[in-house]
């Protein structure tokens, strides 16, 4: 049986309408100004990619951490990069004042107070990570209302999507508080990239490559589907597959290292780039009072989410993943 989309999670139909987005609506000129906070091993590698990468969308770079040593060093030396002979723009980076963090089009939230040792992580560590960084998340918030602000929130801490619902409650004082679109949640592309990982090398996942997606969390609450066409869909094979890609992090921690590379560009640079081109890409969106993953795109009318009919089995993965979200909430 076939029907239901990812939109039909919603619990009212009026609820599917995309808010228009006031932050693209707002910008000015051809690229936008990004503004990242938090320069640990996440924050510094995104901030790299974004400046080989971005220059035809980013018109500059500002960059904000309680180490100002930090802040100093990467100013200096990302702006002694260049292309050799011109052909790649490179934007500039720069130093920001605490009262300069919202004086951007696009803000990139990299901050965390806790992130697991090597060899001290549980099973899932994002949620140990909660308490510690929903606060450091709504001070940005309630900063972010008091400016007014109306650019972009991106949130690449974890847990991603439950510190993007975070930042929209903290963000409320009286009438001033950011909007459900102004925040997006840049978690999901890593899994993405991981189950596409694992495809290339096991046969029995090998449809993932053509046909198969990743909804819900960057955590426990991820989907992946082996294949989303009728017919295709193998529940216990998806099943396999998720298990691995959430388990993927602990193998690179089994070396001795934290997993922040593949994040730092799959779900950062990567995904922020095609979000801010209004191209399609894996990250997290308000759906119905939840911050929820799936493949979408940036409109001029909105978030547009791919609503493709999805096999019963997976639609019922999905509404249980949605239901778990809404009960931590």
């Amino acid at each position: 049986m076939m029907g239901k989309t990812i939109l039909d999670l919603q619990k009212r139909p009026e609820e599917r309408k995309a808010a228009p987005p006031i932050w693209l609506h707002k910008k000015e000129g051809p690229r936008m100004r990004v503004h990242l906070s938090g320069l640990g091993d996440v924050g510094r590698t995104t901030l790299t990619a974004l400046a080989l990468l971005g220059g035809g969308v980013i018109e500059s770079l500002g960059i904000y951490d309680l180490n100002t040593g930090q802040m100093g060093r990467l100013e200096l030396e990302l702006n002694q990069i260049c292309d050799p002979f011109g052909g790649r723009r490179i934007p500039p980076v720069y130093m920001l004042t605490e009262g300069e963090l919202f004086d951007c089009e696009v803000f990139v939230f990299c901050m965390a107070r806790q992130v697991p040792e090597v060899g001290a992580e549980q099973e899932d560590v994002r949620m140990a990570q909660f308490e510690a960084n929903r606060a450091i998340a709504g001070w940005y918030a309630k900063r972010a209302a008091e400016r007014g602000y109306h650019g972009l929130f991106l949130v690449m801490s974890d847990p991603v999507e439950l510190l993007c619902r975070e930042v929209l409650l903290a963000s409320r004082q009286g009438d001033r508080g950011l909007l459900p679109g102004q925040i997006q949640g840049c978690g999901l592309g890593v899994m993405h990239g991981r189950a596409r990982f694992f495809a290339q090398r096991e046969e029995a996942f090998r449809d993932y490559l053509a046909e198969g997606r990743v909804f819900g969390s960057h955590g426990r609450e991820l989907v992946a589907a082996n294949s989303i066409r009728a017919g295709q869909y193998d529940d216990g094979c998806s099943r396999r597959l998720t298990e691995w890609v959430i388990r993927a992090n602990l193998q690179v921690r089994g070396y001795g290292f934290k997993p922040y590379i593949a994040p730092a560009c799959s779900s950062g640079a990567l995904t922020i780039l095609r979000i801010l081109e209004g191209q399609w890409n894996y990250s997290s969106n308000y759906l119905g009072g939840v911050y929820f993953g799936g493949k979408n795109r940036t409109t001029e009318r909105g978030i547009e989410w791919e609503a493709l009919p999805l096999p019963e089995p997976l639609f019922e993965r999905l509404k249980c993943a949605y239901q778990n979200l809404e009960k931590i909430l």
